[in-house]
């Protein structure tokens, strides 16, 4: 019975070092990953046949005692139930007349049996632990819940707002950034072929939609205002659709990022200039 009770404590221990050293969000983290819940089973297995053969290789030393070696070893018991004995604190049946008291009902006597030591020791924690609270928390103003839900919050804050600054499909009206990567210039291109030339051709100069190519906009310029005028589309009636239902936030980026290429480039036929002019300094207003 001892070797088992050692192998689940083994295996708990064990559990419960993998749990923090892995650092997962939650107990699904753990689940999710087949090769350590299979080598935990492998080890669960060898604990219980390392408790099994330390059970066998016991009883075998035990039959060869001698029968005073025998005697010996069964008044000491098993170390678990001394522990439990010692803590319940009771005296033993033959002791109890040390600790009868006078009184009498019908025959039934009354033990002056003190109490558990498991109790009392439990008592003596609950009474340090009391004092170490209320010195932390009612003398010197120790952080609440309270105060540790919104440390945690702020440190969530800035944790999303640096997820933020890598995770492009984030990426939003507020947030967007001319990309200069020749990759992203590279996909954009091949969305605006796919999607735009139709209208704003091949060169940008302009067919159906405005000109890309010369310092005027409709809906203004720069790249906040053209990742915005292709995500929600144009004027009501007569302007672009909204391509954000087509493509997504990074792709809106890598196409408006690319047909700003276009601007002071010739195209062959150029479309008449449309709305007003923009600069470059308006782009923060």
């Amino acid at each position: 019975m001892r070797s088992y009770i050692k192998t689940l404590v083994f295996a708990i221990i064990i559990l419960c070092g993998i749990w923090y050293l892995s650092d997962p969000v939650s107990a699904l983290d753990v689940v999710k990953k087949p090769e350590l819940i299979a080598g935990l089973v492998v080890l669960l297995i060898a604990l219980i046949f390392n408790g099994k053969i330390t059970n066998d290789l016991r009883k075998i030393r035990y039959e060869k005692l001698t029968e005073e070696e025998k005697l010996k070893i069964d008044s000491e018991g098993d170390w678990l139930m001394k522990t439990y004995k010692k803590l319940l604190g009771s005296k033993p049946i033959e002791e109890e007349h040390e600790i009868i008291l006078d009184h009498n009902y019908d025959g039934i006597k009354e033990l002056d049996n003190d109490l558990p030591p498991w109790w009392k020791y439990g008592f003596y924690i609950s009474i340090v632990f009391a004092i170490a609270y209320m010195f932390k928390y009612h003398v010197f103003n120790g952080d609440t819940q309270i105060d540790e839900l919104n440390q945690a919050y702020v440190i969530a804050k800035k944790e999303i707002e640096e997820y933020k600054k890598t995770a492009k499909n984030l990426v939003d009206f507020n947030t967007v950034e001319v990309l200069t990567e020749e990759s992203d210039l590279k996909k954009g291109k091949a969305i605006f072929e796919m999607n735009c030339v139709a209208c704003h051709k091949a060169d940008g100069g302009g067919g159906i939609g405005p000109n890309l190519t010369d310092e005027y906009w409709i809906l203004g310029g720069g790249i906040k205002n053209v990742f915005k005028t292709v995500s929600e589309g144009g004027r009501d009636g007569k302007g672009m659709i909204a391509w954000k239902q087509s493509l997504k936030p990074i792709e809106i980026a890598q196409v408006s990022s690319y047909l700003l290429q276009f601007q002071g480039t010739t195209p062959a036929e150029p479309k008449d200039a449309e709305g007003e002019i923009w600069n470059a300094e308006n782009e923060s207003n």
